[in-house]
């Protein structure tokens, strides 16, 4: 790609080959998966060109990504809902029969609406005296990586780069999922709990929004890396902080003050979709 180009349009479909018709000439475009992702090399106004892009009215992810350190070194990711499809709270209290108290609770905080530290502590308390086995139960029963979850870490990984997962939820959970999707490290809040059940209570200090951006500054640090080198993935209003801060901070089928707030959106396609954001190819990546 010429020196001269500072911006590509990454563009995601299904129906990739008519878009890219639509988009760009022939020339100007790179394949990362045939019919489904390439990139557009600009040479014009990079937010002309996502404009035009967006236009189209495809069911697309369209995205402006910036081509210096475009492969990033570190990722930190989010747990509930973007590395796995469920909110881990949400399912405890599903078995405590108040999943509808919760889940809107859950719901308004993730949308940045009420405080995150509070409404957990409000969440955590109404699953006192829920046995442990409940846990493990959804560990088993309803908690599954997303799809592309494994591709992302490993490929990430495969290339030198330090992996995160980082949550509001929970210890149980988050040493689990890490473990199988293959992340580095993880950090996140430790249920209390009386040896039987769930006491009502979260240890303090809470793991919100401000603990992930340090997550991401600590780990950037350590690595010795400048923050344009990281990867920032969540879809709440508490991952915000981090999704700003990072190099390349992407909203994951997201709430719309996430979507609104990070540098990328990806409202369509599944996690390997970060990686064509960088601009990895398949024969890049590693399906672990």
């Amino acid at each position: 790609m010429s020196e001269t180009v500072t911006h590509v349009l990454n563009v995601i479909a299904e129906d990739a080959r008519t878009l890219a018709q639509e988009i760009g000439p022939a020339g100007e475009i790179t394949w990362l998966s045939a019919g489904y992702a390439f990139d557009v090399a600009l040479t014009d106004d990079p937010a002309e060109a996502l404009a035009r892009a967006g236009a189209t009215g495809a069911k697309a992810d369209i995205n402006l990504v910036a081509t210096a350190q475009r492969r990033k070194r570190l990722l930190v990711a989010d747990m509930d809902s973007t590395i796995i499809g469920c909110e881990c709270l949400d399912e405890l209290a599903d078995i405590a029969g108040i999943k509808p108290q919760v889940s809107a609770i859950t719901e308004r905080a993730m949308r940045g609406e009420i405080a995150f530290a509070p409404a957990l502590r409000e969440r955590v308390a109404l699953l006192k005296g829920l046995p442990l086995a409940a846990l493990d139960r959804v560990w088993r029963e309803r908690v599954h990586l997303n799809p592309g979850a494994k591709a992302l870490v490993a490929t990430m990984r495969r290339h030198g780069a330090r992996t995160l997962l980082v949550s509001g939820g929970f210890t149980y959970f988050t040493t689990r999922v890490a473990d199988a999707a293959g992340f580095d490290a993880q950090q996140a809040n430790r249920l209390c709990d009386d040896g039987a059940c769930l006491l009502g209570e979260v240890d303090e200090p809470i793991l919100g929004r401000e603990a992930k951006l340090q997550a991401l500054v600590d780990a950037t640090g350590e690595a010795g890396l400048d923050f344009a080198q990281t990867l920032a993935v969540g879809d709440g209003a508490n991952d915000l902080a981090m999704i700003e801060r990072a190099g390349l901070g992407v909203a994951w089928h997201a709430k719309p003050v996430v979507a609104a707030a990070a540098g990328a959106s990806i409202t369509h396609g599944d996690l390997k979709a970060l990686l064509y954001l960088q601009g990895y190819r398949d024969d890049e990546i590693f399906e672990a």
